[in-house]
């Protein structure tokens, strides 16, 4: 099995260092999306517009403007106002990760099923993500956004084992492929894609559990998430000792896994389930 998974591995790289290797290009609404948030001109109609063109993102833009998470006191049924509703920088940073859901998608129904366990893990870390930025500076749409992309660098190893069926990788060597690469190839994606730096380097530094860079980063949040999304598990988040990591101290979260400030994050996630 391991000289499989290295075999695997070192093509993978070799791959990717000779720029051969398949990686993901952005959604065309993110493109679109993200050209209308960095024009200053812009204004909520026109982001209106683009987003209205991709019915799946504009869904889930309404939704979450209904969602718990913001308290509407009456029911909110077309994108304008509910874009006016969480702010064009809130919206933007928004579709641009849901855009992200088109792309966990495959032909063979093993491959199928581990992107879209992939993706709702990562919709999982965002709800988390996104509850934790209360703690700190970093805005909610940031931190949800931080998350959605954490791990995109799954796909192109999805990717690669769905056109090697002939290696007939199973979940064991997927897991272990993942555990390998999908840091170093989430990087080169999102600065291919020209993401901000506080971005790129999520995918590579939210496992590092020793950081300490002084001041809670997107990678914090996404870490700490993760923490809390596996608490109960037996993984490499779940065996973490919450009193020696860092990023906990940073948010100022108690180490005690039941106390009642972390089951009230765990309460407000629930309570929005199925939001992403």
């Amino acid at each position: 099995m391991t000289t499989l998974v290295d075999k695997v591995r070192d093509d993978i790289v070799e791959r990717l260092q000779a720029d051969q290797l398949t990686l993901p290009t952005l959604p065309e609404i993110a493109v679109r999306v993200r050209a209308v948030a960095e024009d200053p001109e812009s204004t909520i109609v026109r982001l209106t517009t683009v987003i209205s063109q991709d019915t799946a993102v504009a869904a889930r833009i309404l939704k979450v403007a209904n969602s718990p998470l913001f308290r509407a006191t009456q029911e909110i049924r077309d994108l304008h106002h509910a874009i006016s509703r969480l702010g064009m920088d809130y919206t933007s940073n928004l579709a641009i990760g849901l855009a992200m859901e088109q792309m966990f998608q495959a032909t063979s129904d093993i491959i199928d099923e581990r992107m879209r366990r992939n993706w709702h893990i990562t919709t999982q870390v965002a709800l988390y993500a996104a509850k934790l930025s209360e703690r700190c500076e970093v805005s909610e749409d940031e931190a949800t956004l931080a998350a959605l992309l954490h791990r995109i660098g799954v796909l192109p190893i999805l990717t690669y084992a769905e056109e090697s069926e002939h290696l007939q990788l199973d979940g064991i060597h997927l897991d272990k492929l993942i555990g390998h690469l999908h840091a170093r190839l989430g990087q080169v994606i999102l600065e291919r894609w020209g993401f901000p730096l506080e971005l790129i380097t999520v995918p590579e530094t939210y496992r590092d559990l020793t950081k300490d860079l002084g001041t809670v980063t997107h990678a914090d949040l996404v870490t700490v998430a993760n923490m809390l999304l596996f608490a109960d598990k037996q993984n490499y988040f779940g065996r973490t000792d919450w009193r020696t990591t860092p990023a906990v101290a940073r948010l100022d979260l108690p180490t005690d896994r039941r106390d009642h400030v972390v089951q009230s994050i765990h309460q407000a996630v629930a309570d929005n389930q199925g939001l992403f």
